[in-house]
């Protein structure tokens, strides 16, 4: 089967081509920018005819959009651009695999909760109350799937972090070495999402799709279109998981103390409490969820051994 990942130089797009490795499947890696020494074809996903080239030429029968515009801040001054990046191009690929009769696996964000007051993990069937433009746009995004007709499913994560590109991970990783204090947030709560981990469950996904299109049974529409939340197990706020990360580093001589978010102004209000229930994907597809703290121990062993490099 021939699989398009978009934003293929991206966090999860890197972990995707790490999963892609011995697999059966023909993977085909797309982004608007070059990494030298990855193989990435050129694809900008907000062209409608530029997508359904690639997917005809290729005969391509699922797509991972990887692709998104992620800075929370800059949304709220950038909207239209955010439209066209989280919901636009979306619906340009959702419409590609209507055509197709294939499969679309879209990743969407805990950011399309926020704005109501919640104690208890998010289910799928919650109504979106995003804060900012961004979770708005995510949210458009996830609508125009569903409009559009195709098979699709729609993995709503959180926190995601990796060896690759810009994460809070890394960040903190270079600021707990550079800096004798340092101030994180405690009053935001979620679960850090290894984007590793996200990358093995979507290949869980591909396969279940492909069992579905071997089967007897009439393959449209896939019997699991929906949406589904993926992290990692348990709960911590940002300030947790900085201490954590600094004890896997061994960088322990920062002096991290805990902080209200008011302390850090921003443009956008962030979800004070985002995680999110993950029984849905687990019963469904028979996902495995790894526990927060034991990804980020490899996540750090990882980086420290220089084993992040793709090729």
């Amino acid at each position: 089967m021939r699989i398009l990942v978009t934003g293929a130089n991206g966090q999860l797009g890197n972990e995707m081509r790490i999963v892609s490795r011995g697999a059966s499947d023909d993977y085909i890696f797309t982004d608007v920018s070059d990494v030298e020494g990855l193989q990435t074809a050129y694809l900008d996903i907000t062209d409608p005819d530029a997508v359904r080239s690639m997917v005809e030429e290729n005969d391509v029968r699922v797509i991972v959009n990887c692709a998104a515009y992620t800075n929370v801040d800059a949304a709220e001054s950038n909207e239209a651009l955010a439209e066209r990046l989280n919901a636009g191009a979306p619906e340009n690929l959702a419409m590609a695999m209507k055509e197709a009769g294939g499969l679309l696996i879209q990743i969407s964000t805990d950011y399309v909760f926020g704005r109501e007051p919640y104690n208890t993990p998010c289910r799928e069937n919650q109504n979106g109350t995003p804060t900012g433009v961004y979770g708005l746009t995510k949210l458009h995004g996830e609508q125009k799937i569903a409009a559009a007709g195709c098979d699709y499913v729609i993995i709503r994560t959180a926190w995601l972090y990796s060896e690759f590109g810009r994460n809070f991970c890394r960040t903190m990783l270079n600021l707990t070495a550079a800096k004798p204090q340092l101030k994180v947030v405690f009053d935001q709560v979620g679960t850090p999402t290894y984007a590793l981990d996200l990358a093995k469950a979507i290949t869980v996904i591909i396969e279940d799709y492909k069992t579905s299109l071997s089967s007897n049974l009439p393959v449209l529409p896939y019997a699991h279109n929906g949406i589904y939340h993926f992290s990692d197990e348990g709960v911590c706020s940002w300030y947790d998981f900085t201490k954590m990360i600094q004890e896997y580093s061994g960088q322990v001589e920062c002096d991290v103390l805990p902080c209200h978010s008011n302390e850090f102004p921003s443009p956008v209000t962030r979800p004070a409490y985002s995680v999110l229930d993950k029984t849905k994907i687990k019963e469904v597809f028979g996902v495995e969820v790894p526990y927060w703290t034991d990804s980020l121990k490899q996540c750090i062993e990882n980086i420290k051994k220089d084993r992040f490099q793709v090729r």
